[in-house]
């Protein structure tokens, strides 16, 4: 798979991340995705340093679904400037990279 993708974003809340999670996977944007437990995130934001907490969603995902993965997070995200980092799978596990392919659309 070599247009596999891991897509980051965060959320401030768990139902919100679950939320999107869900409604990646049901549309068969995502294969998976990780919802890690409640994090301190520390930022400069308009000239101000700032402490957030926040979950991190690992999306698992193929670049030609991202920019529907992007619209799905910008429509649902509650932040005026959420985080959208995209990181290119260089590889993985034959199976698993398949399995990613297979259960997403093109």
């Amino acid at each position: 798979m070599s247009d596999g993708i891991i897509v980051l974003t965060t959320w401030p809340d768990q139902a919100g991340a679950e939320k999107l999670a869900e409604t990646l996977v049901s549309h068969k944007l995502a294969a998976c995705v990780n919802i890690l437990p409640r994090m301190t995130s520390v930022y400069r934001w308009r000239g101000k340093l700032e402490h957030g907490q926040e979950h991190q969603l690992v999306i698992k995902s193929r670049k030609p679904l991202y920019a529907r993965i992007e619209q799905h997070i910008l429509e649902q995200h509650p932040y005026e400037l959420p985080e959208l980092l995209v990181l290119p799978v260089q590889g993985g596990s034959t199976d698993y990279l398949n399995w990613i392919t297979n259960t997403l659309d093109d």
